[in-house]
């Protein structure tokens, strides 16, 4: 049997397009597809062309809620493998987000940062 592989993520956000803007900056993604969605919302498909991760917005807007790490089923950070670790963290920094939690582990490098709606995101280089 062959194994399953991950397609899409889905989460919502403050702002879809402004997000998928700048996660096409920094991980050279493009939009896959942008329109209305569910519940009278907004969505953007920003990824590859065989992975993606859809974002959402409500036609009301939400209020932040607490963390997701105190949540059952929250989403606590969505992970991003990199072929240039230093080069991603400077379009991280260009997008206006702070970079933390450094570490170099076996097999490779990893940094941490929270966009604007306060997702975590960690992005990973391996050797």
């Amino acid at each position: 049997m062959k194994s399953a592989r991950l397609e899409h993520t889905n989460f919502t956000v403050t702002n879809p397009d402004a997000t998928a803007a700048w996660m096409e900056e920094v991980f050279g993604w493009h939009i896959r597809w942008a329109g209305d969605s569910i519940y009278d919302g907004r969505s953007v498909h920003v990824g590859t062309d065989d992975q993606y991760v859809a974002l959402y917005a409500p036609a009301i807007p939400l209020e932040p809620k607490i963390r997701s790490y105190d949540i059952i089923g929250g989403l606590n950070h969505m992970a991003v493998v990199v072929e240039d670790i230093a080069a991603t963290e400077a379009a991280v920094k260009r997008a206006g987000f702070t970079p933390h939690k450094h570490a170099d582990y076996e097999p490779g490098l990893r940094f941490y940062f929270d966009d604007g709606d306060g997702i975590e995101f960690e992005v990973v280089q391996y050797d």
